[in-house]
């Protein structure tokens, strides 16, 4: 499986303690439908991060992994899934990138988060105008304050929905074979009942 990434413009914010700098915010919101590359929209469910969080999860500078910024199991970095979505808090390093970042967060020149997984488990529907893909669970490897937050992954995700049609395709062949099969076997049982009583 491929890593995805998305991204959500929403407002960081820098808290200073005398201990150093801490940036919190969100890296994605439950129930918003996102626009992907005008081909589908897509949802994510609340829970999606859940079996997920409690791992090894980076954060990162726009998605850059020689520019790591806290880890999860470092304790530098804290996700959680509350009732709006995935919200982050990174304590800054006192490095180049740490005090770089939190002066691009304090201007305003940084204004979003991202995270970078693997879809484990999801939903697609095709009954509407436009497909819309809801994300229910994920492998989440990291999460990014990004300079372009962008939803940038619309082929990956393509590829998922053709996976999903096939899927489907195959599932309704079996299923209409198994039918078939089934009618054969009423007929020829009936006509061996017909044979023997004759």
């Amino acid at each position: 499986m491929t890593m995805e990434r998305r991204a959500l413009v929403r407002p960081l914010d820098l808290r200073s303690a005398s201990d150093g700098q801490t940036i919190a915010g969100y890296a994605a919101v439950f129930g918003a439908a996102a626009e992907i590359g005008g081909q589908f929209r897509e949802i994510i469910a609340p829970g999606a991060f859940q079996g997920t969080i409690a791992g090894d999860v980076r954060a990162l500078i726009d998605h850059d992994s020689g520019r790591v910024i806290g880890r999860t199991t470092a304790g530098t970095l804290r996700l959680a899934e509350d009732d709006v979505g995935l919200a982050v808090e990174i304590d800054l390093p006192d490095t180049q990138d740490g005090r770089d970042l939190a002066t691009l967060i304090a201007r305003g020149d940084i204004s979003g988060m991202s995270f970078g997984f693997i879809v484990t488990r999801q939903l697609w529907d095709e009954t509407g105008d436009i497909p819309v893909r809801t994300i229910q669970a994920v492998d989440l490897r990291e999460v990014s304050a990004v300079a372009f937050p962008a939803y940038d992954d619309t082929s990956l995700a393509l590829r998922s929905l053709e996976s999903a049609r096939r899927e489907r395709r195959q599932n309704n062949f079996r299923a209409a074979a198994s039918r078939v099969l089934a009618r054969k076997m009423s007929i020829d049982l009936r006509t061996r009942r017909l044979v023997s009583k004759a």
